[in-house]
């Protein structure tokens, strides 16, 4: 069973194909991290097939896998970014774009038949992609005197925490990472050790597999 705080995604690009009464749907699979990242994807692949018919997409983000889009460019609707969709979720993947690009043949496929190009060339390029497990992480930022070096070091060991950062001045400075689901209590062991520790952030793109 999966943790609340790890998700599964594609480890980089893959690519499908699928061939229907002379209609070639050319499809396109990204890990991204952001919505910027997905439209700068796009506007590049629109560059490079500038004269394909259309570019239907679904995509989705976030560990909670609650942010998702799907487009239908063009096609009529929920023939085209709703199955690229499907397969997505199928799969139970976040934090990917898939971009099916469609040129013409002559002859129309109707919606069912759309709707299984779509599909189908999703899946295609979703057969070829490395599925990967990631785990979300909270960032902290420790600050402390040297006297504490000895029982800040132990907690970071203990709760196996990552040093991202870290600086020994008059006062010392840590950035460390610790698995989200573990981060409440990395906290609570602080309490009586004198540090500051102040969360500025999440990452996530730990790969635990």
């Amino acid at each position: 069973m999966q943790a609340d705080d790890t998700y599964l995604t594609i480890s980089g690009t893959s690519e499908g194909l699928y061939k229907e009464k002379a209609s070639k749907f050319m499809a396109f699979a990204f890990p991204v991290s952001s919505e910027t990242e997905i439209k700068k994807i796009q506007l590049g692949l629109r560059k490079k097939y500038y004269d394909a018919n259309h570019h239907c997409f679904a995509w989705r983000l976030g560990a909670d896998k609650k942010h998702h889009r799907a487009n239908d460019d063009g096609e009529p609707g929920n023939s085209a970014g709703m199955p690229i969709l499907g397969q997505i979720q199928s799969k139970g993947l976040t934090n990917i774009l898939i971009v099916v690009i469609r040129y013409f043949g002559g002859t129309k496929l109707g919606v069912s038949g759309l709707m299984n190009a779509y599909r189908t060339a999703a899946a295609n390029a979703l057969a070829s992609a490395v599925i990967i497990e990631k785990t979300v992480c909270r960032i902290f930022e420790i600050s402390f005197g040297y006297a504490a070096m000895n029982e800040v070091m132990s907690v970071v060991k203990d709760e196996k925490a990552g040093i991202l950062n870290q600086e020994f001045d008059l006062q010392c400075k840590m950035k460390v990472s610790i698995r989200k689901s573990l981060s409440s209590e990395f906290i609570e062991r602080f309490r009586f050790i004198e540090a500051k520790v102040q969360e500025i952030g999440e990452e996530k793109n730990i790969e635990t597999v």
